[in-house]
């Protein structure tokens, strides 16, 4: 496994009418909704693993901690960046900014885990 501290990764967004709270039912009001900026940070932090895990494992998110601070309306660019904070042993946490024309709109803390692809799906959904 070659993750390290510092690894980064990055997601970019044009907000759409799709990716408002309005559509996504967190609210009703024609801006950036948070569980699209979830999806964002996520994306992120899987973009700064790629190439970098070992054959048959993957990430999971585990936990997600977020500021949304400021609405990111309709045509605007949001950027997204994650940077690999902490490792320890198997969980890892990335630092996460969302920033936008006007400024940081988000920032948080995205922890996840690497696993063993057939050990953790043989958890979930054993054949019959």
């Amino acid at each position: 496994m070659n993750v390290a501290i510092g690894l980064k990764g990055e997601s970019r967004l044009i907000v759409g009418e799709a990716d408002t709270a309005r559509a996504l039912g967190s609210g009703d009001i024609e801006v950036l909704g948070t569980p699209r900026l979830v999806v964002l940070f996520e994306q992120a932090t899987v973009e700064a693993l790629t190439g970098v895990l070992e054959p048959g494992q993957s990430s999971v998110g585990m936990r997600v901690q977020i500021d949304h601070l400021q609405p990111t309306p309709i045509g605007a660019e949001i950027v997204v960046e994650a940077n690999l904070e902490k490792i320890e042993g198997r969980r890892i946490t990335f630092t996460v900014t969302a920033s936008d024309s006007g400024g940081l709109a988000a920032a948080g803390k995205v922890t996840r885990v690497i696993v063993d692809v057939d050990r953790f799906m043989s958890k979930c959904c054993k054949a019959d």
